[in-house]
C-alpha cells in the first residue's frame, strides 16, 4: 500500500463498521433488506459461504458474520443448503442471503461441445435460479462459457446465448437477475463485448456482477465501469497484483486503483452489493477483510 492508501486504511479502520448508509442508486439490486447498512456511503458487503472458515451451523456462520459488521451471505447452488435451513438462519441472525453463484459453470459450461453437457449446465442454472428466490436473494451469477482448443469465441457466444435465452423466461417470473462475471475464460475479455453480449440477450433480468480484480490481467478495472455503465448490478471485490503475488494480493495491496474505481461506480450512480471473493477464514480473519473493504467504499465521493 501507498502511504496515502495505509493512512486512509488505518484511518478508517475504527470506524469502519459503524459508517452510515446512503440511498441506493437506481441500478443496483434493490430489496428490503437494503436499508440499513453496516457499510460506508450505501453499499453492502457480504462475503461467499466458501470462504467463511468458521465451525458449526449455516446460522453460527452468519451470526459472526452479522457481528462483524457484513450486510449479507451469497450461497452456491446447486449443491447449497435446503431452503428451510436458510430460512431460519435467517430468522435467527437477521442476516440476508444475497444471492448464489452457479456451483457448475465452469465444468458443465453452456458453451460446451456436448448438447448433453450443455442441457445439464442450463438445468443447473435454472437450479440456481430457483434456489436464490426461495433463499431470498435477487441474482445468480453465472460463468456463461468458456474459449477452449475445441470451443472457438464464435462457437461459446452463440452457444451460451442460446442456452441462457432459455432460462430468462424463469428468471423474469421469479425475478432473480442471471450476472455475467468476468473471468480468466477467454471469453469477453473486455468491457465492449461484454456489454454487447449482455444486450443480445435482451432482458432486464440479465446483467454484469463486475469482478474487480479479475480485470486487471485485461485493462485497468476503472476502465471497465463507464462502458458497462448501468448493466453493473453487483461487484466482486478482490485484488491482484503484477508483481507474482497474483490473486494473493490482499485487498488494497494489489494494482487496482480502488479510489478511481470507486469514482467510477460513482459516476454512474452504482452502489449496492460487493461481495469479497478472496482468501477466508476465521473471525480474525473476516474482521480484515470486513475493514478493508470498508476502507474501498469509502473512497467513493460523496
Amino acid at each position: 500500500m501507498s502511504d496515502t492508501t495505509r493512512r486512509d486504511f488505518l484511518k478508517s479502520s475504527a470506524a469502519c463498521l459503524t459508517a452510515a448508509s446512503l440511498p441506493l442508486a437506481a441500478n443496483s439490486i434493490a430489496s428490503a433488506d437494503m436499508k440499513k447498512s453496516n457499510t460506508p456511503k450505501g453499499f453492502k458487503k457480504s462475503v461467499k459461504i466458501g470462504m467463511v472458515g468458521i465451525k458449526g451451523t449455516l446460522a453460527e456462520k452468519m451470526q459472526v458474520l452479522k457481528e462483524l459488521g457484513y450486510d449479507a451471505l451469497e450461497l452456491n447452488s446447486p449443491g447449497g443448503p435446503s431452503a428451510d435451513e436458510v430460512k431460519a438462519a435467517i430468522d435467527k441472525t437477521g442476516l440476508p442471503i444475497h444471492g448464489v453463484v452457479d456451483s457448475v459453470h465452469w465444468r458443465q459450461t453452456l458453451s460446451d461441445s456436448s448438447p448433453d453437457v450443455r442441457a445439464k449446465g442450463l438445468e443447473a442454472l435454472k437450479t440456481a435460479i430457483r434456489a436464490s428466490k426461495s433463499y431470498g436473494g435477487t441474482s445468480v451469477l453465472l460463468v456463461p462459457g468458456k474459449v477452449t482448443k475445441e470451443v472457438t469465441y464464435d462457437q461459446c457466444w452463440e452457444r451460451s446465448i442460446a442456452e441462457i435465452k432459455k432460462a430468462i423466461p424463469l428468471a423474469e417470473e421469479l425475478n432473480i437477475q442471471i450476472l455475467m462475471e468476468n473471468v480468466w475464460n477467454d471469453f469477453l475479455t473486455d468491457p465492449t463485448e461484454t456489454a454487447r453480449f449482455i444486450d443480445e440477450l435482451e432482458s432486464d433480468h440479465v446483467g454484469a456482477y463486475f469482478d474487480v480484480g479479475n480485470a486487471v490481467r485485461y485493462s485497468p478495472p476503472h476502465e471497465w465501469v463507464p462502458i458497462l455503465g448501468k448493466r453493473i448490478k453487483k461487484l466482486d471485490i478482490k485484488d491482484y497484483s503484477k508483481d507474482g503475488r497474483g490473486f494473493k494480493a490482499d485487498i488494497l495491496d494489489g494494482d487496482v486503483d480502488w479510489p478511481k474505481v470507486m469514482q467510477a461506480l460513482h459516476k454512474i450512480g452504482f452502489t449496492g452489493y460487493g461481495t469479497a471473493e478472496i482468501r477466508g477464514g476465521d473471525k480474525a480473519r473476516l474482521t480484515e477483510i470486513a475493514k478493508r473493504m470498508n476502507t474501498i467504499f469509502d473512497y467513493y465521493p460523496g
